[in-house]
């Protein structure tokens, strides 16, 4: 039996993507948790900040929300929201987004608007945020999805957040200069993205799913020909996450 939770798995996981020296623009929950981790095991040199405005907090102790004030506790600076967004967009700094949504396509669209007709929606979601100006500036996005062919859809019922819009060069042929998805990370393994196609592959499998599973869950077809199995966590990146990073489990939730 595995010892720890999808959300640990998650985090780490997301960590390991992150190269060292990147500035990583967080949002609340799962990101929040990811970025920490990052900074604190894979990438110690990478810089985190907030849409609120903390640039390179402190993070002694893990905020609950980007309007928590200990997103400014121990920073470089205090900022506010022109800010961070024109630290995002800094075509000189490699600036990674973490990101959720409702629904994602193929390509890494998303949708975290509504669901069904946008005028007479099925379920209406909180929408964008800062969502569509990350995805739309970053030098890359690594995006947290539970795995249920609902979320993986063929086309998103509303466009918030651009991907790599129809593959191929479509993103760059739209206006935007850098940028698009790099990885899902998903409650059962990683997904990337073809460096042509831009269609998205599975890359990587946890222990104890199969391959078979995750093609399931997905509401399209997956490329799962270089599908590989990834490493459990180790007990020293367990005690970070559990010890350092997260020992109140506000975002981590119950143990395994």
């Amino acid at each position: 039996m595995k010892n720890y939770t999808d959300k640990e798995m998650m985090a780490l996981c997301a960590g390991r993507l992150v190269p060292d020296g990147a500035v990583l623009f967080a949002g609340t929950g799962l990101s929040m948790l990811a970025a920490t981790v990052a900074k604190r095991i894979h990438a110690p040199e990478s810089v985190v900040f907030f849409e609120t405005g903390g640039i390179d907090p402190a993070l002694d102790e893990l905020p609950l929300a980007v309007a928590d004030p200990r997103v400014m506790s121990g920073s470089a600076m205090n900022a506010g929201l022109i800010e961070a967004f024109s630290i995002l967009g800094h075509r000189r700094l490699s600036t990674i987004a973490f990101l959720g949504a409702a629904q994602i396509d193929p390509y890494g669209n998303l949708n975290s608007t509504a669901l069904g007709d946008y005028r007479h929606p099925k379920v209406r979601f909180p929408g964008s945020g800062g969502a569509c100006d990350a995805a739309s500036l970053a030098w890359g996005v690594i995006i947290f999805m539970q795995h249920e062919k609902k979320r993986f859809v063929t086309q998103v019922d509303y466009l918030t957040s651009p991907g790599w819009l129809d593959g191929g060069d479509s993103r760059q042929k739209a206006g935007f200069r850098r940028g698009g998805p790099m990885a899902v990370v998903t409650n059962l393994g990683i997904l990337k993205f073809h460096p042509e196609t831009k269609r998205m592959y599975l890359a990587e499998v946890y222990p104890g799913v199969s391959v078979e599973e995750v093609q399931e869950k997905t509401g399209f077809e997956l490329d799962v020909s270089q599908a590989v199995a990834t490493p459990a966590p180790g007990e020293q990146e367990l005690a970070i996450l559990r010890e350092e990073v997260d020992p109140q489990r506000l975002i981590l939730g119950p143990a395994a």
